[in-house]
């Protein structure tokens, strides 16, 4: 539970940056269509920073273990690089900001490339057993839901009652110093949740025998490992719909301009947080009875199923209860509950494929696997934010993003129901496809271990 909270720390971090694009267009000046290809140009660098970091992983057997360093340096990089990018952005001259904003981002993205390849790859020393690996998406979902949730509802609810609006230095001035202490916190536990477990009595390696690990490597895993290749696409159309429908500027259309109450976007995370763990406990059980591959796929199908649901959106009013508020509530929740089990499962099955490469190469490479799940994901992910930007461009908003106090037209309202709806179930159908090619089921694991 406590390593799950380095998860927690990374997610933090992402919620906050989800509203930089306002910060930038805002207080720095950058326009939206430059922003949205900066974004998306740093999200691919990500994604290029992860086979890098994942190799050195590897590489790694020192004094403070194989993970602990890259926490603690992730962490560090994040925190410095996010505190100088939103106190001295709009103090550099004009000409200069678009480059000095890419610079120091870019270091943001390499200490986060640090906390991330660790997640993907530490739960493989964690546990093997079957039963106890699922327990990491529950942690990982519970901490991540109340990570996003918490974070909308300081913004929403909180930093703009006091401030009004986006183009205040002061909001991101107090919301960055926040994240940094708070996420500081999170990688201070998570380092001694693993620290028992970050040893080489649990790396499989013979100590006489130092395992060679070269950058050829990707090419063959990629090359005759399938069920990597099929949960990183999977995983990857499951990202785009998640960075499409989790955008802050998406967010501010549905729950600001289309539904006209954006503290609902924060109050509602903190109604249906119980009940979204109570859902996720049922998924956590279900994986450990039928596997990992099923609740995934199961999980899918429900979320196509709810937003399928989702009805007039603007009648939602938690002053003046009505059947609309009641309906959209229940399917939120339920929506909700089984979003965060499809999108968290992955990284435990992470795990089952390193084990499964194992058994193939006798190579126990979990930075390697993990990093090159994230290099994909990221890449295809990086798609998500540009996507948001360019279509809005294309819809007339190329110099400011859609404000909390925008008036509705048909054009937003189509433009929300298509961002948080269309292009999920779009995403979600092609994982529940390609999923029929992953053959890590629960039988297979339970024969990989017994042989």
């Amino acid at each position: 539970g406590l390593f799950s909270l380095n998860n927690t720390s990374t997610n933090l971090f992402l919620a906050m940056m989800g509203y930089v694009s306002y910060y930038a267009n805002g207080i720095a000046g950058l326009s939206v269509v430059l922003i949205s290809v900066i974004l998306t140009g740093m999200r691919i660098f990500d994604g290029v920073t992860d086979p890098v970091i994942g190799y050195f992983i590897d590489k790694t057997n020192g004094k403070y273990g194989k993970f602990r360093p890259y926490i603690v340096i992730g962490y560090l990089l994040m925190a410095i690089s996010s505190l100088v990018l939103f106190f001295t952005t709009s103090l550099v001259p004009v000409i200069l900001r678009p480059l000095y904003f890419i610079i120091v981002y870019s270091v943001y993205i390499i200490g986060y490339t640090f906390q991330t390849a660790v997640v993907k790859s530490g739960q493989s020393v964690i546990t093997n057993d079957m039963k106890q690996r699922p327990m990491i998406t529950f942690f990982d979902s519970t901490f991540i839901m109340f990570a996003h949730g918490l974070v909308a509802f300081y913004v929403s609810v909180y930093l703009i009652e006091k401030y009004k609006t986006f183009q205040s230095q002061a909001l991101f001035s107090e919301f960055v110093i926040t994240v940094v202490i708070v996420a500081g916190i999170c990688s201070a536990l998570a380092v001694v949740g693993i620290w028992s477990k970050d040893n080489v009595k649990y790396f499989k390696l013979d100590e006489d025998k130092k395992q060679q690990i070269h950058f050829r490597d990707y090419a063959a895993i990629i090359k005759h490992n399938k069920p990597i290749r099929m949960l990183v696409i999977a995983a990857a159309s499951n990202k785009f719909a998640q960075m499409v429908y989790g955008n802050s500027t998406v967010l501010v259309m549905l729950y600001g301009i289309l539904m006209q109450n954006y503290p609902l976007a924060g109050i509602i995370g903190i109604i249906v947080g119980i009940p979204n763990l109570g859902i996720i406990y049922i998924g956590i059980e279900h994986a450990k009875r039928c596997g990992q591959k099923k609740t995934l796929v199961r999980s899918t199908y429900l979320a196509i199923m709810f937003m399928m649901i989702f009805s007039d959106l603007t009648n939602v009013s938690l002053r003046h209860i009505n059947f609309i508020t009641v309906a959209f509530l229940l399917v939120f929740t339920l929506l909700n509950g089984v979003k965060s089990i499809s999108n968290n499962i992955v990284v435990p099955m992470i795990a089952d494929c390193t084990d499964y490469e194992y058994t193939l190469s006798g190579h126990f490479v979990p930075g390697i696997m993990g990093a090159l799940f994230s290099f994909i994901d990221k890449s295809f992910s990086a798609l998500g934010t540009g996507f948001v930007g360019i279509a809005l461009a294309i819809a007339g908003y190329s110099k400011v993003f859609p404000q909390v106090e925008d008036q509705l037209t048909p054009q937003l309202k189509f433009l929300t129901i298509f961002f948080y709806c269309i292009i999920p179930i779009i995403g979600w159908i092609v994982t529940i496809f390609i999923m029929r090619f992953y053959k890590l089921d629960k039988n297979t694991m339970r024969g990989l271990y017994k042989k």
